[in-house]
């Protein structure tokens, strides 16, 4: 959790002023309640007016004090935690853009979503429910033991006692339970992300293919998993929760009785007892018996300040581990993208330049490819169509030949065509994704990504080269108009055509496209899949750009078009 806190560069300066509020509050309700029993036990003796006016002016004054401080408490804290959270998600995001891109790549959509939106939501937590509650709660303990102690010391060691099993016990056995349903639920809370992403992004795919049905009853029995193991964990926070009331009763109960016992052995019965007397009076009963049932005020909610710590102690420990992911030097020099420029984005070298790959076996936990290793050279203005059945592998290369996935052997290199130095491959290369990320915004906007200083004329020229100039000037606001829902404001050919004018904007010489036809009509697939392998002016990507193209049904019109072949055999896919 503290490296956590260090990563976000969460200051001490805002949480000791969320603290400070915070043990300004308490012991407001702390005075209030000593100074109300003093005043409800002098005025039983009808004293002059005069004699309670500060009193009840102090009693005023600590009742709007509390709830000034606590609201001011309230405003502080919260806002010294979602500004961490704002920035553990900024920071998580920047660590992944500048670390190796085979890492982030690796990871699944679901264990980013869990680790971005949940796991940093349970460290704001941590420090709204859990650090900051637990602070406040020891000071206002010691507080009210220290004022307990000068009217009885006997009953500020019983409030110490029930103070610690209320604060400190109570607490712990808590987290212990809620540590044994995490850990127990752990693997079925991922398995319920898993498959409710899966549900939720392939739901198409999975009905087509009659797996929806078993991906359902997968989930259910994840979330099952999840039930069975908290229902362990709750009966444990349960018992612990019990010892809160437990330990006021026995120490609100040790008060009265050590009160009672002190006023009759001062003059044997209370009603005597002297106002004057100052051994003890009538006021410091009162006080001695009303002041724990305050105190415990801010020790009751800690039981759920230690679950609070211990989940975001548990989800700092996970974020942690994906952000040392991003700065792990596990990859052999030279095999993969270069490390010098893995601590920035990498800047694209628009020069023409030549890809190599050397026997180069690719996979993510299998080799694929020839088990001889695939030797490939991609000039200036060349085109590659890879063919193949799912699954053989097909955009695990060109992950591969753009540096975004280490080589299981073998080398991917590239270099200039000019002058023949060597660039990492992403610098020279970009590959664009079968189903890359469409924004919530405009249609300007989306295109921008590719290439941030694009004018509208290039933006338009490329749109009409995809065929999209009639849809957008059909728009309500042209390239104003706002993407709302991302890539689900478009049909599914819409979309294609959009992500290829993405990938005419942008500079990199090599350009390796998984899947650009797909969702296009038969007869418009099988032009764009020719005009994109087409070489001279006609092409798309024109004479100076090489491109590798990724097919599983339109490799004859790339042929037709003058590009070479590569298919893929299944058992090139590791049963050799």
């Amino acid at each position: 959790m503290l490296r956590a806190l260090r990563f976000v560069g969460l200051g001490a300066r805002p949480v000791l002023v969320s603290v400070f509020l915070g043990a300004a509050g308490a012991l407001c309700a702390l005075g209030l309640a000593a100074v109300s029993a003093w005043l409800i036990t002098r005025a039983w003796q009808m004293p002059p007016v005069l004699y309670l006016s500060v009193a009840v002016t102090s009693t005023r004054a600590f009742g709007i004090s509390r709830a000034l401080f606590r609201y001011a408490e309230r405003l502080a804290t919260h806002d010294t935690a979602l500004d961490a959270m704002a920035v553990a998600r900024e920071k998580i995001y920047r660590v992944l853009a500048s670390g190796p891109p085979a890492y982030s790549v690796g990871l699944s959509r679901s264990r980013l979503l869990a680790r971005t939106a949940d796991d940093v939501d349970e460290i704001g937590n941590a420090l709204i429910r859990g650090l900051i509650p637990m602070t406040v709660g020891a000071i206002t303990s010691v507080a009210a033991v220290a004022v307990t102690a000068f009217v009885s010391p006997l009953s500020a060691v019983i409030l110490a006692v029930a103070l610690i099993v209320s604060g400190g016990l109570a607490p712990w056995l808590a987290a212990r339970g809620a540590a044994l349903a995490f850990e127990q639920s752990a693997r079925a809370r991922e398995d319920v992300a898993q498959e409710t992403t899966a549900l939720l992004w392939h739901g198409p795919e999975l009905v087509i293919a009659g797996r929806r049905r078993a991906a359902l009853d997968r989930l259910h029995a994840a979330d099952r998993r999840v039930a069975a193991a908290t229902d362990r964990g709750l009966r444990r926070q349960v018992a612990a929760t019990a010892a809160t009331p437990f330990a006021l009763a026995v120490s609100v109960t040790a008060a009265a009785l050590i009160a009672v016992d002190l006023a009759t052995g001062v003059s044997g019965s209370l009603a005597e007892v002297s106002s004057t007397d100052t051994r003890f009076t009538p006021m410091l009963f009162g006080v001695l018996v009303l002041l724990p049932l305050s105190s415990f005020e801010t020790t009751g909610p800690l039981t759920e300040a230690g679950i609070a710590w211990l989940k975001g102690r548990q989800a700092a420990a996970r974020v942690m581990d994906l952000v040392d992911g991003a700065h792990r030097p596990d990859r052999a020099p030279g095999s993969g993208p270069d490390t010098a420029e893995s601590d920035a984005d990498p800047v694209v070298d628009p020069a023409p330049a030549v890809l190599t790959a050397d026997r180069l076996e690719w996979g993510r936990d299998r080799p694929l490819g020839p088990s001889s290793g695939l030797d490939l050279r991609l000039a200036p203005g060349e085109r590659v169509v890879v063919t193949g059945p799912s699954g053989c592998g097909k955009s695990t290369l060109l992950l591969t030949l753009g540096g975004l996935l280490d080589p299981l052997s073998g080398t991917v290199t590239a270099t200039r065509a000019d002058d023949g130095a060597v660039v990492p491959p992403t610098r020279a290369a970009c590959y664009f994704a079968e189903e890359a990320h469409l924004f919530s915004t405009s249609v300007r906007e989306n295109l921008l990504v590719a290439r941030g200083d694009a004018s509208d004329k290039q933006i338009r020229a490329a749109l009409a080269e995809v065929g999209l100039t009639e849809w957008v000037d059909g728009l309500p606001e042209g390239l104003d108009t706002d993407l709302t829902g991302g890539g689900s404001a478009l049909s599914g050919g819409q979309r294609r055509r959009l992500l290829l004018a993405r990938a005419l904007l942008h500079p990199a010489p090599i350009v390796l496209l998984d899947e650009p036809a797909e969702h296009l009509d038969a007869g418009d697939a099988r032009q764009m899949i020719e005009r994109i392998c087409a070489a001279g002016p006609d092409s798309l990507f024109g004479p100076d750009r090489a491109v590798v193209l990724v097919t599983h049904q339109h490799g004859d019109a790339g042929h037709d078009a003058g590009a070479r072949l590569l298919p893929l055999a299944p058992e090139s896919a590791g049963d050799r």
